[in-house]
């Protein structure tokens, strides 16, 4: 396969969390316009499916993941670090660097879509999760997926914001369902959903863009992350079953092992 329809995160493992992701441009497009990050040494991984005209959404989820990775990075040291947004007491140190790196990224798209005409339209989804001693802190705007897998148990950790989920009743085959409602880039006033889950030994997280989710369904994804394997098996066989699935979208998996050998 071409080196730029591919993109691998080489296994990384650390602070009893091992973590791959792989990205596939898919049949159809003929760029990648997915983004991901891993960083074991702060707990961050992220994962973004951008959208736009020409390049536009391979720029927007990049500079959405950068955002993202810079600002918690340099939020490590002084928990309030969220200026110019509020902090909110309902949330953890960790839950408000994730919000605020959100809003940050957002903010990012929106100028650099409002710079260049060729830009307009352009944002993407972003789903981000620290991972501490005791927490599992989840960030999202868009209809990209965290998903929990523990004792044989697919959970969905976030919502999508879309047409299809917002919206009861709606014809699953309606083109309008794939319509976000909630995204980086589209709207100064960004809506970042923010959940806290404790951390557990033996849980994994697949974070992952609609090019996974959407081909395979919750069952399929659930009895792939139900097996023995670590996490780069994982997430290769993810996506090749998307693909295989008839996925014609970009396609992007990351898998996080917590509190097990890495492989």
């Amino acid at each position: 396969m071409d080196e730029t329809t591919r993109r691998l995160q080489p296994p990384v493992s650390g602070l009893g969390v091992s973590a791959f992701a792989v990205s596939e441009c898919g049949p159809v497009r003929e760029g990648n316009e997915d983004a991901f990050a891993i960083d074991l040494d702060i707990g961050l991984f992220v994962v973004a499916d951008g959208m736009g005209g020409h390049a536009a959404g391979e720029i927007a989820s990049r500079l959405a993941i950068e955002t993202i990775v810079a600002f918690v990075t340099r939020s490590i040291e002084d928990a309030e670090l969220t200026w110019p947004f509020e902090f909110d007491k309902s949330l953890s140190a960790d839950g408000n660097r994730l919000r605020t790196a959100l809003y940050l990224a957002n903010r990012r798209v929106w100028r650099a879509a409002a710079s260049d005409h060729e830009y307009d339209g352009m944002g993407t989804t972003a789903v981000a999760v620290v991972v501490n001693a005791t927490s599992v802190v989840v960030a999202h705007a868009g209809d990209s997926r965290v998903y929990e897998h523990r004792a044989g148990r697919l959970t969905r950790l976030t919502d999508d914001d879309s047409v299809l989920a917002s919206t009861a009743g709606q014809d699953p085959a309606a083109p309008a369902r794939f319509v976000l409602t909630n995204a980086l880039g589209g709207d100064a006033d960004l809506q970042v959903h923010v959940r806290e889950h404790p951390r557990t030994p033996g849980l994994r997280l697949l974070l992952c863009t609609d090019g996974v989710h959407g081909p395979l369904g919750d069952t399929a994804i659930g009895d792939i992350l139900a097996r023995p394997d670590g996490p780069q098996p994982l997430a290769e066989r993810l996506v090749a079953a998307a693909l295989a699935a008839g996925g014609r979208d970009n396609a992007t998996a990351l898998v996080v092992a917590l509190d097990v050998e890495a492989e």
